[in-house]
């Protein structure tokens, strides 16, 4: 009896452990890097608030907008795999420092814009500044985070990107309404007034983050050596991918579904980011209230996909924590062209389309790192989201400018976003059965 007890005394003294140790690098690491997310994705959605005085001021059409904007993914996929490889070569803290910097100053740039080929030009160098930034961070907190809590941080983590048009939708309008101080436009203040931080949060880098938990001087012994010894055993661990060269992993079946169901949200959240502003603003709202209309979903979203998370991680279950929200997303789209012209049925559509796109991340991002092996995860992270980024952004945000040019719809423009979400959900029920055991054994609690 005294024996069960002394064991029982012990477990909950490694319990609060745990929790003391990890509550010290969620809270050093997490909330940083959730500002910088905010400011990335700050700096990639702008355009489509400053497409409302911008596309007027320089002659562009919905083409030729749609072109610039979708710029971005194709510098973004060409130099997505070589940066992440370059962050697990000179460490996070350093090459997230540079990724920052580059990006923010690159953003203010965008303000210098004056017709469709400079635009073309700072897009296509604003996707290869930032490129590498989130598949980074996913990969950095990989390094800090045992498998049963990847799936609720990184779905916090990834707040960000609803967060950052919840409040950045009512503050780019805002800086919009700088018009004409100092002689520049609103747009040109837009840009300016949300490059720079970037630049200073990417100093910051250089202070805050620890490259690996072993060099983390603000941890104790102890818990150094406990987490250390933690990821670097669940790193050894049997995963469906394991050892593969670039050209292996680009053909790997694994890898190249991830890549295809990462698309479908990639898809919903880079068409709404440039194109929503204006299919708000076509029902007759002005600039300021389509800002803060456009923020509507973003703030839900942000709820649930936190709540999502949490719940995946406490059924331990990622596949169908990963369908579903596909399916949310398809029968948003799908049913996006029923709600005809009034806005407040096309709001709610669209919140099913950006909930369903949101709350994917984190549940499919913790099942990515659990197929991928330790050898494979920088560049098969960095490869998933440069393909769905690529499919989602360059290609889905041309699309539907070219069709709203020829047919004057967004709808049907966004039609084609069901069929790819539908098509995304039931690749990685079908595939995820294949991997259920190896995901099973990656988010099994390691004890210590």
């Amino acid at each position: 009896m005294n024996r069960e007890v002394d064991v029982a005394s012990v477990r909950t003294d490694l319990d609060q452990f745990e929790k003391a140790t990890m509550r010290k690098v969620i809270l050093r690491l997490v909330p940083f890097l959730m500002v910088c997310y905010f400011f990335a994705l700050l700096d990639r959605v702008n355009v489509g608030f400053a497409a409302l005085q911008m596309n007027k001021d320089l002659g562009l059409t919905p083409a030729v907008f749609g072109f610039g904007a979708s710029l971005f993914f194709v510098s973004y996929f060409l130099v997505e795999v070589p940066s992440n490889l370059a962050l697990q070569k000179v460490g996070a803290r350093r090459w997230i420092a540079r990724i920052m910097i580059t990006w923010g100053l690159v953003t203010a740039c965008m303000a210098l814009v004056v017709g469709p080929y400079s635009l073309y030009a700072m897009r296509f160098l604003l996707g290869a500044a930032e490129a590498g930034f989130f598949p980074g961070a996913v990969l950095y907190l990989t390094y800090w985070l045992p498998s049963q809590y990847r799936a609720r941080i990184l779905a916090t983590f990834t707040v960000s990107i609803p967060l950052a048009t919840f409040l950045g939708s009512p503050l780019s309008v805002s800086l919009l309404e700088l018009d004409g101080m100092l002689g520049l436009r609103g747009w040109q203040w837009l840009f300016i007034l949300e490059g720079l931080p970037t630049v200073l949060l990417g100093f910051a880098c250089l202070f805050v983050l620890t490259d690996k938990p072993a060099q983390a001087t603000w941890l104790t012994t102890e818990e150094r050596e406990w987490l250390t010894g933690r990821i670097e055993a669940e790193a050894a661990m049997r995963k469906p991918v394991g050892h593969l060269s670039l050209w292996q992993l680009a053909t790997n079946k694994y890898f190249l579904v991830m890549a295809l169901v990462c698309s479908g949200a990639s898809a919903t959240g880079s068409v709404l980011s440039v194109w929503q502003p204006q299919l708000l603003k076509s029902f007759g709202l002005t600039n300021l209230q389509t800002g803060f209309v456009n923020a509507i979903p973003y703030g839900i979203a942000t709820v649930v996909m936190v709540l999502w998370g949490r719940h995946s991680d406490g059924t331990a279950e990622r596949r169908w924590h990963t369908a579903i929200p596909l399916l949310l997303a398809a029968g948003g789209f799908a049913a996006l062209g029923l709600t005809g012209t009034e806005v407040v049925p096309t709001i709610i559509m669209v919140t099913c389309c950006l909930v369903g796109a949101y709350a994917f991340k984190g549940p499919f991002w913790a099942l990515s790192a659990s197929w991928l092996s330790a050898s494979t995860l920088a560049a098969g992270l960095a490869g998933i989201n440069a393909i769905a980024n690529l499919i989602g952004g360059g290609l889905m945000v041309n699309v539907v400018g070219l069709v709203k040019e020829w047919t004057g719809s967004f709808v049907l423009g966004m039609l084609p976003l069901a069929l790819l979400c539908a098509v995304a959900a039931i690749s990685v029920l079908v595939l995820g059965r294949n991997a259920t055991r190896a995901a099973d054994t990656d988010v099994a609690t390691v004890k210590p």
